[in-house]
C-alpha cells in the first residue's frame, strides 16, 4: 500500500533475460501486485520470473499478508483463468507472493503486453497501476512521484518526462530526442494535450477511475499504446500531469524496426486525431474548433494544390501567372489561419486537464 492506496505495477517483458530478474527484486516494498507478462520469449525469461518472484517473496517480511492479497487477486480473476478479455489472450498462473505471473498465448507486442496488465489490474481493482519495462532503464526511487498525483486526486494518470528538465534532455542520445520531439508535436496535435511531453516515456501510472472510463479492450497493441491512451483519456477528459524525471540508458538494445514504427504510429495518430474531434466536439458535445479544423485543413490543401499548379505553368510557359499565384498564397494563409485559431481552441479546452511536476 502507498499512502493508503494499492499499487499494482505491469512489467511487459520479451526476451528479457538478464534485466527482469533485477527489476522485480528491487520493486519497492509498498508494491502490492506485480502483474508480469511474458509476451512468448524465446530466452529464459520465463524462469528468470519465476526464480526472482521465489527470492523476492522469501525477502519479504510481511509473508502473510502478500499472500492475502495474491490470493484475492486469484478470486478476483476467476477460478478458470480470468476474465473473459484477459483468459482469451492470457494465461494468469499461480501468485508466487506478490508476482502474478502472465503468460501471452501468442505474441502482441509492447502495447499488447501493457494492455494486458492493465485488464488484470482493472479486475483485480488496484487504486493505481504503474507500467514499468523490464530492461532495467526506470529508476524505481522514482516511482512514489508518479503516484503522489494520482494519490492526492490532483491527476488521474502521470508518466514519466525526460523533457522538463535540461539536464533530463541533455542526456538523452541525440536521435532519441529528435524523434521524440517530433511525436511529441504529433501527439500534441493528436491527442489535445498541448503542455504534454515525452510521450514515449513508458514510465507511467494510471488511476482505477481512469482505467474503468476508457475502452481498454480497444488500447492499440503496438508499440504507440501510450499516444493512443492520451487520445482515450482526453476524450473522457481525464486529467493527466506530466513528472520530470531522468532516465537510465544501459545495455538494452531497442528492438523498435523505425521503417516499420514510424508509419504505422503516424498512421495511428492521424486516425485517432479524426476520432477524437468527431466524438468529443461533434458526437458527445459541439465545438466550433472542429469546424476550424477541418475547414483550415481543406483550404490550406486547397492553396498548396493552387500554389504548385502555378508553379507548373510557370516552369512550363516561362511565365509568372502572378493573380493566380497570389489567390493561391492568400488561400493558403487562410487556411493555416483557421488551423492556427482551431489549435488555440484545443489548447484552451484541455489546459485544465494537465498539469506539470517538477
Amino acid at each position: 500500500m502507498y499512502r493508503d492506496s494499492s499499487v499494482g505495477v505491469v512489467i511487459p517483458a520479451y526476451n528479457e533475460e538478464g534485466f527482469v530478474g533485477d527489476v522485480i527484486r528491487e520493486m519497492p516494498a509498498y508494491v502490492d501486485r506485480l502483474y508480469l507478462i511474458d509476451d512468448q520469449s524465446t530466452d529464459g525469461t520465463w524462469e528468470e520470473i519465476h526464480d526472482a518472484a521465489r527470492a523476492d517473496r522469501n525477502e519479504r517480511t510481511a509473508e502473510t499478508d502478500s499472500n492475502r492479497a495474491a490470493a484475492t487477486h486469484r478470486a478476483e480473476l476467476a477460478p478458470d483463468g480470468g476474465t473473459s478479455a484477459l483468459s482469451n489472450r492470457a494465461v494468469v498462473h499461480d501468485p508466487i507472493g506478490r508476482v502474478i505471473p502472465i503468460q501471452h498465448r501468442e505474441n502482441r507486442g509492447a502495447g499488447g503486453a501493457i494492455k494486458t496488465g492493465y485488464l488484470a489490474a482493472r479486475a483485480d481493482g488496484v487504486d493505481a497501476t504503474v507500467t514499468v519495462d523490464a530492461d532495467g532503464q526506470m529508476d524505481l526511487s522514482q516511482m512514489s512521484r508518479l503516484l503522489d498525483p494520482i494519490v492526492d486526486g490532483t491527476a488521474d494518470y502521470t508518466k514519466g518526462n525526460r523533457l522538463l528538465v535540461a539536464e533530463y534532455r541533455d542526456a538523452m542520445p541525440r536521435f532519441r530526442f529528435i524523434g521524440n520531439t517530433m511525436l511529441t508535436f504529433l501527439t500534441k496535435v493528436a491527442s489535445g494535450y498541448w503542455k504534454t511531453m515525452d510521450p514515449q516515456n513508458g514510465y507511467t501510472a494510471i488511476s482505477r477511475d481512469a482505467l474503468e472510463a476508457i475502452e481498454l479492450e480497444a488500447l492499440y497493441e503496438y508499440y504507440g499504446y501510450c499516444n493512443d491512451l492520451l487520445v482515450k483519456l482526453n476524450v473522457n477528459n481525464v486529467a493527466v500531469a506530466d513528472v520530470s524525471m531522468p532516465a537510465v540508458y544501459g545495455d538494452e538494445e531497442s528492438s523498435i524496426t523505425y521503417s516499420e514504427y514510424i508509419p504505422k504510429v503516424s498512421t495511428m495518430l492521424l486516425t485517432n486525431f479524426f476520432w477524437r474531434l468527431k466524438t468529443k466536439y461533434l458526437a458527445l458535445d459541439f465545438h466550433p474548433l472542429a469546424l476550424f479544423y477541418l475547414l483550415g485543413a481543406g483550404t490550406t490543401a486547397v492553396g498548396v494544390g493552387g500554389g504548385l499548379w502555378t508553379l507548373f505553368i510557370a516552369l512550363s510557359q516561362l511565365t509568372l501567372p502572378f493573380l493566380q499565384g497570389m489567390a493561391s498564397f492568400l488561400v493558403f494563409i487562410f487556411g493555416v489561419a483557421l488551423l492556427l485559431f482551431a489549435m488555440v481552441f484545443d489548447m484552451a479546452q484541455s489546459e485544465h486537464l494537465e498539469t506539470q511536476v517538477y
